[in-house]
């Protein structure tokens, strides 16, 4: 008979179970009790075994004397010191350096050494044992641990486990009597490494000092596979942790104590990091060796999944690498604001890394460090100081091979190795990416790189200097774990109405332009028509920052946190002055001179030079992390910041919860800015971006980097890239085909200049819009080309696209008259006066709001979701939208009830279709689009107000399909149908539902009976077309709710 659910007792007997598994001994707390029938403590104080403990110290250490054993074990027995934080990082020292001693030998010296507690090249010369119902007194105090993991005697894990029967009791359950029990009988936990809390269902680990919301799962159990969901999470978690080769490891390597303000933290890797640092460190073996090519590889930790940490934890692995031989570590960033933050990391963490690392002031000051040594170090720097010296030279700073350089952030474009040719009045040289710099400057060197984002398919040049992929922990699994919240987006685009002079704005701006070269002409639009001029003028800043103050109020009176704190981006340092007066204008309390005080405040850089109303918001570093601490501080009132540039990367404020986006971003630097709410905290249930801009066309495409499937091949599709030439290559062609060019590919020079001439006039002589396609297309085509360059195909139409290239420069060059050419400076104040006097703006549009719906998951997470952006066509926005949040909608509904899954769908599927064939225009199905979302939200209130539970209601819509059965039975019967349909399948479905036929056809037949109970349907059963129909419609519905009941069960 089927096991419907695990009591306490169970969950216990199963660890125990799985603990046998691996090789550990199991015995019962009261068995080895001091009055039990083999008592391995003489008081129920002692939370150490003893007689274990000084076992496999001489077991382990057989060349001291038997003083030394007894010194050490008067060392780890007796505490020092009264915080519990303090004891437990004085033994895990202890457990990594050993206890140190002190003796005399046979000839009277005195001898200093170590005694080594643990064995952790043979994992099997240590003794293990798993206790259940351990009981201790403390200060008489008595409390009784489910399941204690003991190693040589001495207490390293805490089990918590609770029933999976009682939905009153959870995992947090479990996590508050861990928290009590750290209270009431400390000494247990002072030999602690972590605990492990359960309620049957679901596993966490943690250590003594973490939150609630850091305890966090462990999904694998050999580091290749994510576990399946059928395995219990926490046989997942105990052979993935406790196999004796890992557990070891993970006690040493990879628990680390961190010095703040307020004390010690102390941190335990996560899954994720604890793999891909040990994978990392073969590939380091590989790539250092004497074959090797020096490339470890690249680490992806999607941003605040505790990137920096699984730095540290490499790192801490090199340090004691015997095969490495002690090697001298350099850490890269690209920006110094970075760098201070990652070296302060690696400073908090000296314990685990048993040095505290150096921080490089300059090129020579670098030379000095890494030659100062010939082996061991932590040096940091950035990338900047691998810049060749005034004559354009670059000298190696240390040709040792026992240097390996980590690089945080690698994909970014500072790592090239092209060549640009630099062009002055007198001369051209080369300038190349750092890249090559910093292969130059450390020759022998080994690399690897971090990153916070997918390297993106075009790019070459990570894959060059460090590798391929190592380890890939992206978005999704983040969120799954709870390790990084759900990001989700508003948009509130503030609308912009043009006022009368915007039908000439067109006909102004050729004027201002006519002179320009098309290349700096469409530059100059983009930048006065997207950006500066428009969003800085002065009533769009007024109307944006109301939407603000009264967006933010609203978030922070709904907030599950009883804190939170908000970040606004602004498109340049004039704008956010403005925002910050607009803001303070409206809520004047808000404001300080104080910088210890007020709620808002600007962050940016700026010199005596810049405006005298910009002043009080430039700061100094100092005044920048002062403003920094008190953001991370929630007691402070400081609540919101207004940034241009500053804190957009590597500034972590869990408490964060919300960032208004009023500036353009793209790629890396967006996904990286939006990533600063994504972190844990408390109750928040995630992130939100706030749109002002339009920055969900470049959020689409950055997210389509995370969803590339081939993610071992770091580099663009060139079958694609050849495809999109040779059809650009077709259209210019077609251009050209009344022109003939073939004297071109002939041998003589002078025909060839005398054919691109001839093919210049001929393009100019076509009409306006020939022309302009014929630049446009020539422009791709040369694109493409450059992405596929070094395949065949395109080798076999070099020279025809390079005349094609050439053609375009001279009708470009022609086109241009350069004696009338204006300066910069004159056409940016010529267009900012055009494009102000053409505007204005007064509303702001919150879409949602709009339509009635809940704000859209953009959490990156849904494969269907993020395979959207690569399906999508170039429709109107607005359908596009009203598309994904109702058939989101509609995924949810499908999870509880058939027949308004069914219903809605139809009628979404038809107004796509009747717009898809053009029978009506995108005005009339938006209308339809908004009236069904509606109807959706209507639908849902419909079933609250009926009184009926959520499944109760769904099986009354099934019930009540059946038109006849409405009319002859009534409401109230079919009500009561329904809820003894819901309460018969609560009860009887198993946790074998999904896997056992006997089970479901015994349901399937029970609901059968109550059905014909009340004579359901009442239809003739000869009438297939509804007796059938309906019976049918009810066991799919049983289906649906039987599923439902089974997941609360995995």
């Amino acid at each position: 008979m089927a096991v419907k659910v695990f009591f306490e007792s169970d969950v216990e007997e199963a660890t125990l179970e799985w603990f046998q598994e691996l090789g550990y001994q199991t015995e019962f707390g009261p068995n080895i009790a001091p009055e039990g029938s083999y008592p391995e403590r003489t008081s129920y104080t002692d939370v150490i075994l003893l007689e274990r403990l000084r076992e496999s110290l001489f077991r382990l250490n057989k060349s001291l004397p038997k003083s030394a054993i007894e010194d050490a074990i008067r060392q780890i027995t007796i505490p020092k010191q009264i915080a519990l934080i303090e004891n437990n990082r004085a033994f895990h020292k202890m457990i990594t350096d050993g206890v140190d001693v002190s003796f005399h030998d046979q000839t009277g010296r005195l001898v200093h050494s170590q005694v080594r507690l643990f064995d952790f090249n043979e994992p099997t010369n240590n003794d293990y044992l798993v206790v259940n119902q351990f009981t201790v007194v403390e200060s008489r105090v008595e409390k009784r641990p489910d399941v204690v993991v003991f190693v040589n005697g001495l207490p390293l894990v805490v089990f918590e486990l609770k029933t999976a029967s009682d939905e009153n009791i959870s995992i947090k359950s479990a996590f508050r009597q861990v928290k009590n029990y750290q209270q009431s009988i400390s000494s247990l936990f002072v030999y602690n490494s972590f605990n492990v809390i359960s309620d049957g269902l679901h596993a966490k680990a943690g250590t003594i000092t973490s939150d609630e919301d850091r305890y966090m799962t462990w999904r694998t159990t050999d580091g290749k596979e994510i576990a399946p969901t059928t395995i219990p999470q926490l046989e997942t978690l105990i052979k993935g942790m406790f196999d004796k080769k890992r557990f070891l490891d993970i006690i040493k390597q990879y628990v680390l104590f961190q010095k703040h303000e307020s004390g010690y933290i102390k941190i335990l890797a996560g899954y994720h990091q604890y793999h891909a640092v040990n994978t990392a460190l073969e590939k380091t073996y590989e790539a250092t060796s004497a074959h090797g090519d020096r490339r470890i590889g690249v680490i992806w930790h999607t941003q605040g999944s505790g990137k920096s940490l699984s730095m540290v934890f490499y790192a801490g692995k090199l340090v004691i690498s015997q095969e490495l031989s002690n090697p001298t570590i350099v850490i890269i960033t690209d920006r110094n604001d970075l760098d201070d933050q990652l070296f302060l990391t690696f400073s908090k963490s000296s314990d685990l890394l048993r040095s505290i690392p150096d921080q490089a002031a300059s090129r020579e000051h670098l030379k000095e460090l890494l030659n100062g040594r010939d082996s061991g170090g932590i040096i940091f720097t950035t990338i900047q100081k691998f810049s060749p010296d005034d004559n354009g030279n670059v000298t190696a700073l240390t040709n040792r091979k026992n240097v390996i350089v980590l690089a945080d952030e690698a994909h970014r474009s500072q790592y090239g190795f092209s060549a640009k040719v630099i062009k002055s009045q007198d001369e051209a040289f080369e300038k190349y990416g750092y890249a090559k710099y910093l292969r130059d400057s450390l020759p022998n060197a080994s690399y690897i790189g971090f990153t916070g984002t997918p390297i993106e398919t075009t790019d070459k040049n990570t894959r060059a200097v460090f590798g391929d992929y190592i380890d890939i922990y992206d978005m999704s699994r983040a969120v799954e774990d709870k390790t990084t919240v759900k990001i989700f987006y508003e948009s509130r685009i503030a609308q912009i109405d043009f006022t009368e002079e915007y039908d000439l704005i067109d006909e102004n701006y050729d004027e201002i332009t006519e002179y320009q070269e098309e290349t700096q002409k469409e530059g100059l639009k983009r930048k006065w028509a997207r950006l500066e001029a428009i969003v800085g003028s002065t009533s769009r800043i007024k109307t944006i920052a109301k939407d603000i103050v009264e967006h933010f109020e609203k978030r922070q009176e709904t907030m599950e946190t009883p804190v939170g704190k908000a970040m606004i981006v602004a498109m340049s340092r004039r704008i956010a002055v403005e925002l910050y007066d607009a803001i303070v204008e409206i809520r004047p309390q808000w404001h300080s001179n104080d910088l210890l005080k007020g709620k808002i405040k600007v962050v940016m850089t700026g010199s005596s030079s810049d405006p005298q109303e910009w002043q009080k918001h430039i700061g100094t570093k100092q005044t920048r992390e002062t403003l920094s601490e008190r953001m991370k501080d929630n007691n402070d009132e400081l609540e919101l910041v207004i940034v241009r540039d500053m804190w957009l990367t590597g500034f972590d404020v869990p408490s964060m919860h919300t960032m208004y986006v009023d500036k353009p971003m793209q790629g890396h630097n967006l996904m990286q800015a939006i990533a600063r709410v994504n972190r844990v905290f408390k109750e928040k249930q995630g992130g939100l971006v706030v749109d002002y801009i339009g920055i969900a066309d470049q959020l689409k495409k950055a997210l389509m980097q995370y969803t590339d499937n081939d993610r071992e091949q770091v580099g663009v599709d060139t079958a694609l890239a050849v495809s999109v030439m040779l059809e650009k290559l077709d259209i210019v062609r077609d251009i050209l085909h009344q022109h003939d060019y073939s004297k071109y590919f002939g041998d003589r020079y002078s025909e060839k200049l005398q054919v691109i001439m001839e093919t210049i006039d001929y393009v100019i002589g076509l009409r306006e819009e020939r022309k302009n396609e014929f630049l446009k297309f020539v422009s791709e085509l040369s694109k493409a080309y450059s992405l596929c360059s070094t395949t065949e195909e395109a080798e076999k139409h070099n020279v025809e696209i390079g005349f094609f290239k050439s053609v375009r420069a001279g009708i470009i060059k022609l086109s241009t008259e350069t004696t009338k050419k204006k300066s910069v400076d004159q056409l940016d104040r010529e267009l900012n006066q055009l494009i102000s006097k053409s505007l204005k703006s007064d509303k702001v549009i919150d879409i949602m709001a709009e339509i009635g719906l809940s704000k859209p998951d953009i959490s990156i997470l849904s494969e269907e979701f993020l395979e959207e952006f690569k399906k999508m066509e170039h429709k109107n926005v607005a359908i596009e939208l009203l598309k994904r949040l109702i058939k989101g909608k509609l995924k949810m509904i499908a999870r509880k009830t058939i027949v308004q899954s069914r219903q809605f769908s139809e009628l979404l599927e038809d107004a796509l279709a009747k717009y898809q064939s053009r029978l009506i225009d995108s005005t009339v199905v938006i209308q339809e689009l908004i009236e069904l979302a509606k109807d959706i939200t209507k639908a849902a209130e419909a079933g609250k107000e009926s009184g009926l539970t959520e499944d109760e209601y769904a099986f009354y819509e099934a019930l009540s399909s059946n038109m006849t059965a409405k009319e002859v039975m009534g409401t109230d019967i079919l009500k009561e149908i329904a809820i003894e349909l819901t309460k018969k399948i609560k009860s009887s479905t198993t946790i074998d539902w999904n896997i056992r036929d006997s089970v479901r056809a015994k349901i399937r037949f029970e609901i059968k009976v109550l059905l014909k109970k009340y004579n359901y349907p009442p239809d003739d059963p000869k009438d297939p077309n509804n007796y059938d129909k309906s019976v049918q419609l009810i066991m799919e519905q049983t289906e649906l709710v039987c599923e439902n009941e089974v997941i609360l069960y995995d």
